[in-house]
């Protein structure tokens, strides 16, 4: 065996607690490698920006087809401010704090509070008692039941494709985010960081509209964000929404198994796994959201049993489109033709 053998990983099924201890080793963060992945995102983002505007100056409008590896770039930055916001970027809380805050200039994302919500997310996820905060509307099917058909239609338009990751992202990014709207009990520091973020945005976006013009400046950008944002939206969602997910009352409910259970290993191609920042590898960081981005292959190196749990693939991930209400009975997302089946034989 190798000298760096591992003592016998505990049985993912019957101990999954254990596993909080086994990846306490790899919550420490390089800042050497913390910056140059800050380095190797910011600049190639502003290349492209740049590539994409000079190109819309020129007259070549084949140009703007740099948009689509803006957008990537700026989804990663995304990723980088998430770490942040978990303090595992740098693992030093006012670099981590102040490098979100100027990346969620660029993202539209207030950070303060986006770190709010989203660490109500973690501490919540799988509980069916506990909806609502940081993630993505889901009944289950004696809730959808029991709704009028005005509220039953609202929740499939909700549901449907076009909304979700059209529609949908769209609004966050550009509307929603611009009141922390849900933090009114969290202080006022998820509205000082919005407030501030939408005056530097604003800032921002002024300048670059008196440097080089307003229509120049939507033709580049706003496809960027909206693109960016749509992935985002798309992560998020193959990442808790697939058919053995992992939902739970609060009487039921334990953290290390609704990590690693309730969480995807969505296995993507190397280049969009690096463009994502390995957060395809959902379950292991919702079980321990302090390792860094970078950190996370090195543990499904070290331990491949985790490998398959929750694993769907680029293609198994847009049958997950379909799954929408929770069957308590059977433990898995249906779809609504499925769900309608499962309640005629309940």
């Amino acid at each position: 065996m190798n000298a760096r053998a591992y003592a016998p990983a505990p049985d993912t099924e019957d101990d999954v607690g254990a596993w909080l201890k086994i990846l306490s080793k790899y919550r420490q963060p390089r800042f050497g490698r913390s910056s140059f992945e800050l380095l190797v995102t910011v600049l190639p983002f502003a290349v492209l920006w740049a590539g994409a505007y000079i190109s819309v100056f020129l007259g070549f409008p084949i140009g703007l087809i740099l948009v689509l590896p803006a957008a990537a770039f700026l989804l990663r930055l995304f990723m980088i401010q998430h770490d942040c916001g978990h303090g595992s970027f740098f693992a030093r809380r006012r670099l981590d704090n102040w490098t979100g805050r100027v990346l969620g200039v660029l993202t539209l994302t207030p950070y303060d509070y986006w770190r709010r919500a989203h660490a109500a997310h973690h501490a919540s996820a799988g509980n069916l008692d506990e909806r609502g905060v940081g993630d993505i509307t889901t009944l289950t099917i004696t809730e959808y039941q029991a709704l009028p058909w005005s509220r039953r239609l609202a929740y499939r338009l909700y549901r449907h494709p076009l909304v979700m990751f059209g529609i949908g992202p769209a609004w966050l990014f550009l509307f929603k985010q611009r009141l922390p709207f849900g933090m009114m009990g969290s202080g006022a520091l998820p509205w000082i960081s919005t407030m501030a973020t939408n005056l530097a945005i604003a800032v921002l976006a002024a300048l670059m509209i008196w440097a080089i013009g307003l229509v120049p400046f939507l033709l580049v950008h706003l496809p960027i964000v909206l693109i960016a944002g749509a992935a985002g939206v798309w992560l998020f969602y193959v990442q808790h929404q697939f058919e053995e997910t992992h939902w739970s009352k609060t009487e039921d409910w334990q953290f290390p198994e609704s990590a690693l259970h309730g969480a995807s290993h969505y296995d993507l191609p190397l280049v969009l796994r690096w463009l994502t920042g390995n957060i395809g590898i959902h379950h292991v960081h919702h079980l321990s959201s302090r390792i860094p981005y970078y950190r996370l292959p090195e543990v499904l190196r070290d331990h491949p049993e985790l490998a398959g749990i929750g694993r769907i693939t680029l293609w198994q991930s847009i049958q997950c489109v379909k799954l929408v209400l929770w069957d308590e009975k059977s433990r898995k997302l249906l779809s609504f033709r499925d769900a309608a089946k499962a309640a005629k034989t309940s």
